[in-house]
């Protein structure tokens, strides 16, 4: 049985207990639907051989091999990923195009009795929902944006203003990366198929008629371009300036980025990429300190001559500047706890509330 994805809200409520990507685990690392899970009809090696003897020899060949690949590997997941789901499991399962490749690993699951579904036009229906809402579409929401210059707790304050019942968009934990030049966080980044997918679902699960909470970005965060209906929404948008003093800016970064501090080699050639822009001699003096284990008198050092002139330049090409400004005295959660009434207060006042 087909089923019809109409639009991203139902990937909320989709009338399956598991969603599963028949494609090849490289189609699946690009992208995927969110919560699926890989079980390749055909690996990438597979794929690579039916497709090549499918155009340069002979199409039964071709389809005669792939079939066989498919009933092995899927015999192979009935033994272990697939042996303990019970008679009533409800599968929907998908393909590049909801095609072959999902139509013979549904046809195999049908039969054993259970009741499975194939998505209608496979990824590419899912994507070209992504598309649509991020390229082609205005969104219909009220950003407000957070600004602020580097060490000033955003993420950290994102995060306690969701769990008091705002709507958030988190840009860097989509994007799984800092926004700043040491900003790399374990694991790497998503391509940037799957980060607009991680972020159409959050956008398609805004309420329009409240305001959304996002951090004040560049048009990229790490190596992922902000899609352009969220960009032209985030440029139009009110912001509210979180200020906190050096000193305490400069202690938080190097608790925040402890990580990077923890890996000394790692954080070398982090400083090194900065050695284009801020010159040879600056990051030598850089790179003394993290040898020293400065940390926070780095932190302070990047803060002055590194972070602060990229944000004065950046917000010099802006028209106006921010509507509020709210001021934080420390940053560890009690400081930022104390200062959120003040800062949901700016934050309604910038929407216009």
């Amino acid at each position: 049985m087909k089923f019809t994805l109409c639009d991203l809200r139902s990937l909320n409520d989709l009338p399956a207990d598991t969603v599963i990507d028949a494609r090849s685990p490289s189609e699946y690392a690009e992208d995927h639907l969110p919560g699926a899970i890989n079980l390749p009809s055909l690996s990438d090696a597979e794929r690579a051989e039916v497709g090549t003897i499918y155009v340069q020899d002979d199409r039964f060949k071709a389809r005669k091999i792939g079939a066989a690949y498919v009933a092995r590997n899927v015999a192979a997941y009935l033994q272990n990923e697939l042996a303990d789901r019970p008679g009533g499991w409800r599968p929907l399962v998908y393909c590049w195009r909801g095609g072959q490749r999902s139509g013979a690993f549904a046809t195999i699951l049908q039969q054993i009795g259970w009741r499975v579904r194939v998505l209608e036009g496979g990824y590419r229906a899912y994507r070209r929902l992504v598309v649509q809402l991020l390229y082609d579409d205005t969104l219909g929401i009220r950003p407000v944006l957070l600004d602020g210059n580097t060490g000033t707790a955003k993420t950290r304050l994102l995060a306690l203003l969701a769990a008091r019942g705002w709507q958030v968009i988190d840009l860097e934990g989509l994007a799984n990366h800092r926004g700043s030049a040491l900003g790399g966080v374990a694991g790497g980044q998503p391509g940037q198929k799957l980060f607009e997918g991680r972020l159409a679902q959050v956008l398609s699960g805004i309420d329009p008629a409240r305001p959304v909470v996002i951090e004040a970005e560049s048009n990229k965060v790490g190596q992922r371009i902000v899609p352009p209906a969220l960009w032209a929404a985030m440029r139009a948008a009110p912001s509210v300036e979180i200020a906190a003093p050096l000193t305490v800016r400069a202690r938080y970064l190097a608790r925040a980025y402890a990580d990077i501090t923890a890996a000394p080699e790692h954080l070398a050639r982090q400083l090194d990429l900065l050695r284009p822009i801020r010159g040879n001699a600056q990051v030598d003096r850089w790179q003394s300190m993290a040898a020293a284990g400065e940390f926070d008198a780095l932190a302070e050092a990047l803060i002055l001559e590194h972070y602060d002139p990229a944000y004065a330049k950046a917000r010099s090409r802006k028209t106006q500047g921010p509507e509020q400004r709210v001021c934080i005295a420390t940053l560890d959660d009690k400081g930022l706890l104390r200062a959120l009434p003040d800062l949901e207060q700016a934050l309604t006042r910038a929407a216009g509330n």
